[in-house]
């Protein structure tokens, strides 16, 4: 249990950087940052070191990765036009309300979009574009490292990531114009 540990604790931010990295929201990264660990700890017993342990560690996160996205996209989402509990004056409130009533710098507006804009592309991607993208641009892997994650070629990699940066830059071309 403590050399486990030591694992969790020498990889944990590494993990929880690829769930973030991959869905935008706290929420779902730890959740996908937990069901990592607990395939690892599951999993151990069969990790046969005929590969760095990092490289299975983090093929287990990219699988949860492309498993969570598949699994996030069957349920629905709340509206943002959904009405909150009235407050103690009565009046009730909807998220969009909220959000217009913010009070936020240019600088802030700015971020945010350009946040929402390249979410929004990278959500155009298939999930296995998205992990390409994601592991090379965010995380500063290798092909080779990615490859060895993903169980494919390197040759596969690279058209992966190819697709999804002609993809992004496709998507993000009209805003790059209104800038």
């Amino acid at each position: 249990m403590q050399a486990f540990e030591k694992l969790i604790y020498r990889y944990d931010k590494h993990v929880l950087a690829i769930a973030a990295s991959y869905r935008y929201s706290k929420e779902d990264a730890k959740d996908i940052y937990q069901e990592v660990f607990i395939r690892v700890y599951k999993g151990l017993k069969n990790f046969e070191g005929k590969s760095e342990f990092s490289t299975w560690l983090y093929r287990i996160a990219t699988n949860v990765c492309l498993t969570f996205s598949s699994w996030r996209k069957k349920h629905t989402y709340a509206s943002i036009d959904q009405e909150f509990p009235a407050d103690e004056d009565g009046n009730g409130q909807s998220l969009s309300d909220k959000l217009a009533d913010e009070s936020s710098t240019d600088q802030q507006l700015m971020d945010k979009e350009i946040s929402l804009q390249i979410r929004q592309a990278m959500e155009s991607l298939s999930p296995q574009q998205k992990m390409v993208f994601t592991l090379k641009h965010y995380q500063d892997l290798k092909i080779k490292e990615i490859a060895d994650m993903m169980k494919c070629s390197e040759g596969t990699v690279k058209k992966y990531l190819f697709t999804a940066t002609q993809k992004m830059r496709d998507k993000l071309k009209d805003f790059k114009d209104w800038q």
